[in-house]
């Protein structure tokens, strides 16, 4: 348990606040993240960064709350998006476009032509038809747009094979050696301009390896555009960082970044501005899911503690079969029995946590831990179930970041037919 997370006379608490107190006001399911959280661990990047030529661009996939996005644009993060609804909340909350990075495989037209409005920093393109089609809608605006090529490094990142991304068969990514023929493409396009080179190998990644095994190839690729006069201003090592759901050992955020500085200024390359793109690391950590127990429901083969949240709420159990800690919010007197923790929806892939042994009794709120990242941003209303409410810890005082929703809400947009 984070430093954040605590327990006072036994109750789990956020920074000064009980959860209990928020799931009173609030209701469940609802997701709280402390605003302590998200500092600190943004903190430790920038401390990396500070006197270099670095910056921290959040990979707002992650969380994008505009609360969230707030707090990073004031500590002075730039954005990675990967879609124009993302551009939009990064306005919102008060980002400058000016410090965006655009990703994604798939940027429509009308995607392409909103960044370039707004004047993103640069584009990471992935494949040779969106170089074409970017620098179209480039001519068409009159404008120049900047890019960086994504380069997939084929390194395995030992992660889950969903959450992989730098390899061969992934679709992400310009091909490692068809990554000189791509740039000598981009550079001759009128429209366009070579500003940088990106890579992105996969997320939850506990081993520093394969990063340094990525920057080394991303490195060879620069020194060789240099032969060819191309020049590079900036390299993005992505993010992919992971954190700690159960017994993991990832690197220590700082220096985790410093290794990766240093390896760039080793090979020569230090004079070169160098973009981290963390997402999880440092969001997953800092939010949990409230939720409550409705059943306890005793089976021939498995014990089922049915609670308010499902797979609909937080998806990566039954997507990804994720851990998540799951913890009493106030320890009962009940006898400890071993459940597997489930939601209402109506699969059989709806569950938060197999074999947990837990003291519980009906009506007892639950926090499952670790829930920042990939919680509320991969939520969904499947089963016409309204999406959780979000709740901001700072301090002692604690603020609602997103209201829930209302059924009602759900098909406000849905039509009848005639008669």
């Amino acid at each position: 348990m984070q430093h954040w997370f605590s327990r006072v006379e036994d109750t789990l608490v956020v920074e000064d606040v009980g959860l209990d107190s928020i799931a009173a006001e609030f209701g469940t399911p609802t997701y709280v993240y402390s605003r302590a959280a998200l500092t600190t661990s943004y903190q430790a990047y920038a401390s990396a960064c500070k006197g270099r030529r670095a910056r921290v661009q959040y990979a707002m996939k992650a969380n994008s709350n505009l609360a969230v996005l707030q707090v990073f644009a004031r500590l002075g993060a730039g954005f990675d998006i990967v879609s124009g609804g993302e551009l939009k909340r990064v306005l919102a909350a008060g980002g400058d476009p000016a410090t965006v990075v655009f990703s994604g495989v798939g940027k429509s037209a009308a995607e392409m032509k909103m960044a370039l409005d707004h004047g993103v920093r640069c584009f990471n393109v992935e494949s040779i038809p969106e170089l074409e089609r970017l620098n179209e809608i480039a001519c068409r605006a009159g404008a120049t747009a900047r890019v960086s090529l994504r380069i997939n490094p084929d390194v395995d990142a030992r992660t889950h094979p969903y959450i992989s991304t730098g390899l061969k068969a992934n679709k992400f990514g310009i091909a490692f050696e068809d990554a000189l023929a791509a740039y000598r493409i981009a550079a001759a396009l009128p429209y366009l301009e070579v500003t940088g080179i990106d890579c992105h190998i996969g997320s939850q990644i506990t081993e520093l390896a394969p990063y340094l095994e990525a920057l080394d190839k991303v490195l060879d690729v620069v020194e060789g555009l240099e032969r060819e006069g191309i020049p590079i201003g900036h390299i993005n090592v992505g993010g992919g960082l992971g954190i700690v759901y159960a017994n993991e050992t990832p690197p220590d955020i700082t220096a985790f970044a410093t290794t990766m500085l240093d390896r760039v200024a080793a090979r020569g390359h230090g004079h070169r501005e160098v973009l981290f793109e963390p997402g999880r690391s440092v969001v997953g950590n800092a939010g949990v899911l409230l939720t409550r127990v409705e059943f306890l429901k005793p089976g021939c083969a498995r014990n089922f503690c049915i609670v308010d949240a499902a797979m609909n709420d937080l998806s990566r159990p039954a997507m990804y079969e994720a851990y998540h800690r799951i913890e009493a919010v106030r320890p009962g007197h009940a006898r400890a029995v071993k459940y597997d923790v489930v939601g209402p929806v109506c699969e059989s892939g709806d569950w938060l946590g197999r074999d947990r042994v837990l003291a519980v009794q009906p009506g007892d709120l639950l926090a499952v831990m670790s829930a920042g990242a990939y919680g509320f941003a991969m939520s969904s209303n499947y089963n016409t179930r309204p999406r959780a409410a979000e709740v901001m810890v700072d301090g002692g005082s604690f603020h609602l970041i997103r209201e829930r929703e209302c059924v009602n809400e759900l098909f406000v947009r849905e039509r009848l037919l005639p008669v």
